[in-house]
């Protein structure tokens, strides 16, 4: 063997050792976590979406309201407290990874069960709150657990990692989609209105009590080895430390090349996001019923995300991250025209379970790529901080510009609207080329 073919065999592992990395412990691990960062999510977008489309709500004020997502935008201004802050007695008794992470899911749950009380129908502010500290707290769990998954493995592991946390994170999104929609559906009184509030009550709350899932599994994880990090003489060098060399670190890694990852982390995902926040409306407008959407978008399609999630997990080790990330933008951008075609077959639950099919095997594919590619750019000495500021760039201006999602689908349509987020991510492929020629 020529030290050209033992190098090649030490970078590319084989087919066993691939599979084998599911089955460790760190990677089992972020499958709960990842069921524990996905509830949130739909709860206070997505399905919150449907649920306040029943109620009446306006498909305009539905898209402002998807602005509480912008809490996962900003998560990098208190990410430095998650990074650093030990917290008062949890901190000594769990570790400051799992601290933080308890202390998040714990407001995630107390914000579902403030949820469950309101109506929006007669009261919509303060189901509004109550979203707002779901959010909170669910981006707060986010920062927590990215450092945890990043310091519980090298990076060779990483990719792996990524994919067990999409799957526990999609699994969630069904129980968080179908599950919510199908209780709401059983817990309606026959006979009785179309919305009844009891019956999301009831879905919400049972949401709450399965944030059990991803608390219990951190008191019985253990912490990440422990770094040193040296007492702050002050509060200026506490800042220093904490704020500044998290970013001044990644400008000095990559210097110019910085702003082209930035760039790219910033609009990788901006088509399936924007799209996203008008899709359980579209569901409803279209005559969907809360079974067919729970059994094909929130359960089959999640399926397919899964399906995709591995795939991008085990090519992403295989081929390279950059490949994946290429191939995932271009199927991302792609299957968002479908949806403007399912527009015009009108209530066809055969063409919804293949658009539905196509654009979350897309998703899963680019979203464990995406994953790893933001993994490898942290430095472990900021992982939290570095990370939350790729993930919270990611989510910016998508979020943003999904605010006004509603407005435009009233002007123009949904297959206008659709055809349009398809185009948004037309510029990301050229970011993706750029990007892999620098990394080369």
């Amino acid at each position: 063997m020529t030290s050209s073919d033992l190098h090649a065999s030490q970078i590319k592992p084989s087919w066993g050792a691939t599979f084998k990395v599911y089955l460790e412990p760190p990677t089992l691990r972020m499958l709960t976590l990842g069921f524990s960062a996905g509830l949130p999510l739909l709860l206070v977008l997505g399905t919150l979406s449907f649920w306040l489309r029943e109620a009446g709500i306006d498909r305009t004020t539905i898209g402002y309201l998807s602005w509480v997502g912008l809490a996962y935008a900003f998560k990098w201004v208190w990410a430095p407290l998650v990074d650093r802050m030990p917290l008062p007695l949890l901190t000594r008794w769990l570790g400051r990874r799992r601290s933080w992470l308890l202390l998040a899911q714990s407001a995630v749950m107390l914000g579902l069960v403030a949820m469950s009380f309101n109506d929006p129908k007669v009261a919509l502010q303060p189901v509004v709150w109550g979203a707002l500290a779901v959010a909170f707290g669910s981006a707060t769990q986010d920062i927590a657990l990215d450092a945890f998954r990043i310091e519980s493995a090298n990076a060779d592991r990483q990719a792996a990692l990524a994919a067990a946390y999409q799957t526990g994170y999609r699994l969630a999104m069904i129980w968080a989609g179908a599950g919510v929609l199908w209780i709401a559906a059983r817990a309606e009184v026959p006979g009785a209105a179309t919305y009844q509030h009891g019956a999301w009550q009831t879905a919400y709350l049972v949401m709450a009590a399965s944030m059990l899932l991803g608390m219990l599994t951190v008191l019985l994880s253990p912490e990440p080895l422990a770094r040193t990090l040296p007492p702050a003489r002050n509060a200026a060098q506490w800042l220093r430390s904490a704020l500044v060399e998290p970013f001044t670190d990644f400008l000095q890694r990559y210097q110019w090349h910085a702003a082209l990852i930035l760039g790219l982390i910033a609009t990788y995902r901006i088509s399936d996001i924007v799209m996203g926040i008008m899709a359980n409306p579209f569901y409803v407008d279209m005559g969907y019923t809360k079974d067919e959407v729970a059994a094909v978008t929130k359960v089959f399609g999640v399926i397919m995300t899964l399906v995709g999630a591995f795939i991008g997990g085990v090519l992403s080790m295989r081929l390279g991250v950059m490949r994946v990330l290429m191939l995932g933008a271009v199927l991302s951008a792609a299957s968002n025209l479908l949806f403007a075609w399912l527009g015009t077959r009108g209530h066809d639950v055969a063409a919804l379970i293949l658009v539905v099919s196509s654009d979350n095997l897309s998703s899963g594919i680019a979203s464990a790529a995406f994953i790893a590619y933001l993994s490898s750019l942290t430095n472990v000495n900021y992982s939290a901080t570095q990370y939350a500021l790729f993930s919270s760039m990611m989510l910016l201006a998508p979020k943003f510009l999904a605010g006004y999602s509603g407005r435009f689908v009233d002007a123009f349509g949904y297959a206008h609207f659709f055809s349009a987020t398809a185009l948004l991510g037309v510029p990301v492929l050229l970011l993706v080329w750029l990007a892999s020629r620098n990394r080369n």
